[in-house]
């Protein structure tokens, strides 16, 4: 396999990948709210009532007309007759007449009549059937008037969009049971090396453990992917061949390692050996994870990654999350979580290359923070467990000051 002599931009790599997978093209299922969170809707969701379905006091307090209140202070009280109770859940049919005040709770639906409540704190007896309010209140004030929050037939949320546990609050009062979703997409994982073994092995001379698979899959699973550990498959083309064709029933196939060049990695001639397309772009100017693959075959997307741990969890970060949302057919843009800080030391780079550096966060004496740059060689995974976040040094610059402030992208 030739060394990568067209190295494509990631906005170049982006351009491939749109114009070869479709959003949304997973099957649809229909599942209990509950068990919502974290996926895709299917369809936009209209609400079937009206939120909250009656007028509701917002505070404890009394139901009174607004005007009549009008003037109220604590050196000129307004006295009114109180002419009932509301009780929560339960139906009031008082009727709220000038000069009348109604006792209401929190919660409790509004007397008709009534378009404000004074809250009980502006409120004192002054017999058993009157009160003086010392604070006047506005029209609205203190109420929730019926449909104000959701009104009947507004779409709450629309298609694609992925169901967060406020989402799941919504439907719940909403009493919208079932939900119609994308099915997870299934994301196959294998990991190429003679010198890997299980997790669960004890090392033999020359041998490590599997780290990649992990790290992927668990990074994926977030995001609300299924995956398929396929386990340790040996640098043989036949038995990686195998592998990738007895997967293609998933909507993704993420190889680990086997990308990079060497003399055992046919990872591209593979790809290419499975069908056409095959490989559509080898080799992208990010550092790490240059030699990051992407292929079709038989309509799947392929990636193959890159073998060292901090390379290959980059790519899953800034690569492989965005793709699978896109095949889980997610169409707001997903905004990265970040914060300033100021960078401790000077950072080279090499400039064509988009860099990313793993960064501990410190916080200084004048409560700001400090990033603190973790370099080490791709190899090592401890760099991103002990990070916090990364910084990104673009293309078209050959490093970063010391003090320059600096955006972290948190995990």
């Amino acid at each position: 396999m030739s060394e990568f002599l067209d190295l494509n931009t990631s906005e170049m790599f982006w351009e491939i990948v749109n114009k070869n997978i479709n959003i949304g093209l997973l099957p649809s299922e229909t599942i209990n709210f509950k068990e919502s969170n974290g996926r895709i809707l299917a369809q936009d969701l209209f609400s079937p009532i009206d939120l909250p379905p009656f007028s509701r006091s917002t505070v404890d307090g009394f139901a009174v007309k607004a005007e009549d209140t009008f003037g109220a202070s604590e050196s000129m009280p307004i006295y009114l007759n109180v002419k009932g109770e509301v009780f929560m859940g339960q139906e009031t049919k008082i009727m709220v007449e000038a000069g009348e005040a109604v006792k209401i709770p929190t919660g409790g639906m509004l007397p008709e009549g009534s378009n404000a409540v004074v809250m009980i704190e502006y409120v004192d007896y002054v017999g058993e059937k009157m009160i003086e309010i010392n604070r006047s209140v506005g029209v609205g004030e203190n109420v929730i008037y019926k449909g104000e929050d959701i009104p009947k037939r507004k779409v709450i949320l629309n298609k694609y969009h992925k169901i967060r546990p406020q989402d799941v609050g919504a439907l719940a009062g909403l009493g919208i049971i079932d939900v119609e979703v994308y099915k997870k997409p299934k994301v196959a994982v294998i990991a190429t090396g003679d010198e890997l073994v299980s997790p669960e092995n004890v090392l033999g001379v020359g041998e490590i453990r599997d780290i990649n698979s992990y790290t992927i899959g668990t990074t994926l699973e977030e995001v609300g992917a299924e995956i398929r550990y396929v386990g340790i498959i040996p640098d043989k083309f036949d038995f990686l061949r195998e592998s990738i064709k007895n997967n293609l029933d998933c909507d993704l196939i993420l190889i680990s390692g086997g990308s990079s060049v060497g003399v055992k990695d046919m990872t591209v001639e593979v790809l290419n050996s499975l069908g056409e397309p095959g490989v559509l772009s080898q080799g992208i100017t990010i550092k790490p994870g240059k030699p990051t693959i992407f292929a079709m075959v038989e309509g799947k997307p392929i990636l193959g990654l890159p073998g060292h741990p901090s390379s290959s969890f980059i790519i899953t970060q800034v690569i492989v999350k965005p793709l699978v949302e896109k095949i889980m057919g997610i169409k707001e843009k997903r905004i990265k979580c970040n914060i300033k800080a100021k960078l401790s030391r000077n950072l080279d780079s090499d400039k064509g290359r988009e860099e990313y550096v793993p960064v501990r966060l410190i916080e200084s004496a004048e409560r700001n923070y400090i990033a603190e740059p973790l370099v080490g060689e791709s190899a090592m995974i401890s760099t991103f467990v002990y990070a916090d976040g990364y910084i990104i040094i673009e293309a078209n610059k050959e490093g970063l000051n010391k003090e320059e402030t600096v955006d972290v992208y948190l995990y």
